[in-house]
């Protein structure tokens, strides 16, 4: 019988499979396959043996990522008011380089010749000024259809006030047989820009998902109930997601974060920093009891503005390529082995010097135990690659190797800042939770740098966005545009949010979700008048009570408020969450003095107080061995199939009772 609960991260080197069954978790990774993802995903559980068994899968896709990132979406055409067609081409006035003489914008999606208008035109609240145009609809849809778009982007002016002239448009091209994103389904709220940029990367993206999907619930068994991971940290069905496949941009990164706070939990830590490092990529997520969200992201350079974990990402991975720029500077990264050839320890052909090149010459990856020994590291392979930049910087191998630690962890660091100090937020009140493939190779150097206390590394961290499939819940995201003063909202906002509740009950019931798991949660996106930009803060009495939690929050994000200045309530926001049951992990009784047992010694190379090369004799342990309560001292190697742990000199582990390792600097280092 197909009861088995699976989950599933698709990454840029590996796809990890979790298999949840009696309460225990067993974890696989295969090599992933960028052309097919499903490829990977079908042959990990054919590995597994229950590919007719598997009764919900949770999927984490990077299929929507890649696809905007590597401009590889369909044509897509773009219907909206007319003398709007170049919004979209405007964009706003913010600059990324304030002082680039030579920024260049990314090209718009849709080019102007696919941007094509309709005569139309409601107010600022959604009372028709000019209806609808039936024959200028016609000539926008016969002049897309000679162009051969494949989907089509619907975004009218203020339609978010009064959806009626875009809904018609919608059934006018979904009849004509397109692929059809209309803003006032996907984004109903202000923002012309970014709404249309959204509605745009929806339509891009959406027949895409919608063909990996359907290809992949066609080679699962018919009982299998296929669910995607969301930006927002949830799921949604896969019709869902074949609907709205812009929600599904940072569907693993987000995937990631929700793991790591389900075992930073289980150990009793709240305040945390996620820190993700895989073959292509670092993710990294302030969770302050909860994720962080925002809705202000961007994507390959493109505004997004569905709920999102607020999640920071640079080049920096297992497989980020070592070269010298033109001022002769190492720099590692964003380029990426990937996992073909991937890094030239792999033994695949590959030959530029990568990070786990680096970290294999340098003792930290016991080749012989990598993937618990299904896969071995070609030492000789990564020397060799590591020698070429050695060469260049007239330096050692080993030296070489730990320059090249150094940058990618600056570049890390870097990321981990603009997460937490430039949120208002002390790295030194948080616990760094690492994870991925590398992040436990990484994390305690890292942990070092910006004066975290401790690291916590999971159970199974290197396929922990996998888990978080598992335990996340099914979330639905509502914004509806009000525009209110403050003073006079209470009856606005209470009116919209009965509407935004009913819906989500009702979207809740329809994916099998019973009443009693629904929780509810409401916010205010508020500003003081006149500023161009707004807090979401929760909404848990009045809209008084909101607005002094918003000076307070103001105060904490830009280090000033003012209580005398008038509020503006923006947009009202609802998340209708169904909560779905969490695993329990099992928790053992800790074993005082329990010592673990060393499977052999290695030399492993650290940089000395001065930078210098300083080789130490290191114990390696077995991941599966160390049991609750065991204590040991570094330099230490733990091994086990999904990851390698470095506890770097200085620095002591203790086993908690859940079986996540906790590291800590040793006080005067």
């Amino acid at each position: 019988m197909a009861n088995l609960l699976v989950g599933v991260d698709t990454g840029g080197t590996f796809t990890d499979i979790v298999l949840l069954q009696n309460g225990e978790f067993k974890v696989h990774k295969v090599l992933s396959t960028p052309d097919d993802p499903s490829r990977a995903i079908l042959r990990g559980l054919n590995d597994l043996g229950i590919l007719e068994k598997v009764g919900v899968l949770v999927h984490g896709s990077t299929v929507a990522t890649n696809a905007v990132l590597e401009h590889k979406g369909v044509s897509t055409g773009l219907i909206t008011t007319a003398g709007f067609r170049d919004v979209l081409e405007i964009g706003r006035q913010t600059r990324p380089r304030l002082y680039s003489l030579s920024a260049q914008k990314v090209p718009p999606l849709v080019p102007r010749e696919l941007r094509v208008e309709v005569l139309e035109r409601l107010d600022e609240r959604g009372e028709v000024m000019t209806e609808l145009d039936e024959a200028s609809l016609a000539r926008a849809i016969e002049t897309l259809r000679t162009a051969g778009v494949e989907a089509v982007a619907i975004s009218l002016l203020f339609s978010f006030a009064n959806p009626t002239h875009e809904q018609r448009v919608a059934r006018k091209v979904e009849e004509a047989g397109f692929y059809v994103s209309a803003s006032s389904s996907i984004l109903p709220e202000f923002r012309e820009y970014e709404r249309t940029s959204t509605t745009v990367l929806n339509a891009y993206i959406g027949p895409l998902i919608a063909r990996y999907l359907e290809r992949l619930e066609q080679e699962l068994a018919r009982s299998t109930r296929l669910r995607i991971m969301q930006s927002n940290g949830g799921s949604i069905s896969s019709a869902m997601a074949r609907r709205e496949a812009a929600r599904t941009v940072l569907s693993g990164p987000a995937a990631g974060v929700v793991g790591a706070v389900f075992a930073a939990q289980a150990s009793g830590f709240e305040q945390t920093i996620s820190f993700d490092i895989g073959g292509t990529s670092t993710d990294v997520a302030l969770i302050n009891g909860m994720a962080s969200e925002t809705t202000d992201g961007m994507v390959g350079g493109y505004p997004i503005k569905l709920p999102m974990i607020d999640i920071h990402t640079v080049g920096a991975g297992g497989g980020s390529i070592a070269w010298f720029d033109t001022g002769g500077a190492l720099r590692v990264g964003p380029r990426s082995a990937g996992a073909s050839p991937g890094p030239a320890a792999y033994g695949r052909g590959g030959t530029e010097a990568t990070v786990t090149d680096a970290n294999v010459v340098l003792g930290r990856l016991v080749p012989q135990d990598f993937l618990g020994g299904t896969m071995s590291l070609d030492q000789q392979a990564a020397s060799q690659a590591v020698e070429k930049i050695a060469g260049r910087l007239n330096a050692s191998p080993e030296e070489a190797a730990l320059g090249m630690i150094r940058v990618v962890n600056a570049n890390m660091e870097a990321a981990i800042r603009v997460i937490s100090v430039e949120r208002g937020c002390d790295p030194r009140d948080f616990t760094l939770v690492a994870f991925g493939g590398a992040g436990p190779l990484h994390a305690c150097e890292l942990a070092a740098a910006l004066r975290i206390p401790r690291v916590l590394v999971p159970t199974v961290p290197g396929v922990l966005s996998a888990l978080g499939t598992l335990v996340a819940d099914t979330l639905k995201d509502y914004v509806r545009t009000v525009m209110v003063p403050a003073e006079v909202a209470e009856e606005t906002v209470g009116s919209v949010l009965q509407d935004l509740e009913r819906q989500g009950r009702q979207d809740l019931a329809d994916e099998g979700i019973a009443p009693q798991n629904i929780r509810i949660e409401r916010y205010l996106d508020l500003r003081y008048v006149g500023q161009s930009y707004e807090l979401r803060i929760p909404f848990e009495r009045d809209v008084e009570q909101a607005v002094r939690d918003f000076h307070a929050a103001h105060g904490q994000r830009f280090g000033y408020n003012d209580p005398n200045e008038r509020v503006q309530v923006v947009n009202v926001r609802l998340k209708a969450r169904g909560v779905t049951s969490k695993p329990e992990l099992r928790r053992q009784q800790a074993v005082p003095d329990a010592q673990p047992e060393t499977l052999s010694l290695r030399s492993v190379i650290f940089a000395g107080t001065g930078g210098e090369v300083v080789a130490y004799d290191a114990p390696v342990y077995a991941r599966a061995d160390l049991r609750s309560g065991t204590l040991f001292m570094g330099p230490a190697i733990v091994v086990q199939y999904d990851t390698t742990t470095v506890l770097p000199p200085g620095w002591r582990c203790y086993v908690d009772e859940v079986g996540n390792l906790i590291l800590e600097q040793l006080e005067g280092r």
